[in-house]
This record gives structure tokens, C-alpha cells and sequence, in this order.
């Protein structure tokens, strides 16, 4: 079953660093294996020189964003805009919303609603997400755009985990180091 237009959760037992407490948006998840940004890891990096003459309308905070650890240099832009089609898109997680490689596009399609700026992506091979989530190392959930958006990236681990129904709510408040309680 595809995981594209979830979040993926990190779950306390994922001890990777590049993962630790992130909530990644898959935008692509098929057989031949999967696609995803990290929605919660602001770095300090100016997105001038990514967008070039661009007026967007960025998203608080307006500082570019850790994708992933797979190709740190390549810049990726997703927003929401209601009027592009599927085919306009890069890949399309959610209705409305999608992702634009900066590379290939000299401006900005269409009338964008908000967007932000990713350096870098997650991916895995083929069954590779697969067998993490049967591995509990992932928590998958709904998304929903405002997630992508979200203002407050160091609080969004907690926050999304509270929201969601039963026990798995519980987990918002794992200790960052559970020897330390």
C-alpha cells in the first residue's frame, strides 16, 4: 500500500541522527521504493540564492529547510496551489500541493498560495520504508498541508504525535533520553 501524502513519524526506537524526533512528508512511495522531506529541521541558510528573482510567498520561518541527508545541495520547493494540474508537478503528496525541483524552473508556476524551501531529500530503495515501518521504526499518519507549513518546526514532533487518536498519542511525551528520568 503507498505511503505517498502521509507523514512519517520517527518513532523513539529510530536512533538514526538524521531522523531523530523528524516528521517527513512522502511525496512518492511505489515499488521501486520511496520519496520523502523532513518537514522539521530549519537550518540557517538564506533562500535568496534559490529563488533568484522569485517573489514567493514562503512560509514562517522563511529560512530554508533540511530535507534529508541524500543530495544536500539540491533544492526543492513545495507549495500549495489549487490551479496546477498533476502533471505540472514534480510529485504530488496532496491535492493542491506538490514539489518543484528549482533547477528546472525558471519561475514560478501558476499563483502559489505558500511555499518552502528544502535543501536536500529522504529516500530509501525498494522495500526499504516498508520494512522500517513494519520495523516500528516509523509512526505513519495523515498529513495535511498545514503540516508542510508548519510555524513552529521544534515543537511539530510532539505536536502531531498529541493529535493522533488511542496510544499512539502517548508518544509526544517520550523523553528525549530516557536514561535521564
Amino acid at each position: 500500500q503507498s505511503l505517498t501524502g502521509k507523514l512519517l513519524v520517527a518513532s523513539p526506537i529510530l536512533v538514526d541522527p538524521n531522523f531523530d524526533r523528524t516528521v517527513v512528508l512522502v511525496c512518492a512511495h511505489d515499488a521501486n521504493g520511496a520519496f520523502g522531506v523532513v518537514l522539521n529541521r530549519p537550518i540557517l541558510a538564506s533562500v535568496a540564492p534559490q529563488l533568484r528573482a522569485w517573489t514567493l510567498p514562503l512560509s514562517d520561518p522563511d529560512v530554508m529547510f533540511q530535507g534529508g541527508p541524500v543530495e544536500p545541495t539540491a533544492a526543492l520547493l513545495i507549495a500549495e496551489c489549487p490551479e496546477l494540474e498533476a502533471g505540472e508537478w514534480l510529485m504530488q503528496p496532496l491535492p493542491g500541493l506538490g514539489v518543484l525541483p528549482l533547477a528546472d524552473v525558471e519561475a514560478p508556476p501558476g499563483r502559489l498560495r505558500r511555499a518552502r524551501l528544502f535543501s536536500g531529500y529522504a529516500g530509501w530503495g525498494a522495500g526499504q520504508l516498508d520494512g522500517e515501518v513494519l520495523g516500528e521504526a516509523w509512526f505513519v499518519v495523515d498529513a495535511t498541508p498545514a503540516d508542510v507549513f508548519d510555524g513552529d518546526p521544534d515543537a511539530m514532533w510532539r505536536r502531531v504525535l498529541r493529535r493522533q487518536p488511542g496510544e499512539l498519542a502517548m508518544y509526544a511525551f517520550f523523553p528525549s533520553d530516557p536514561a535521564a528520568n
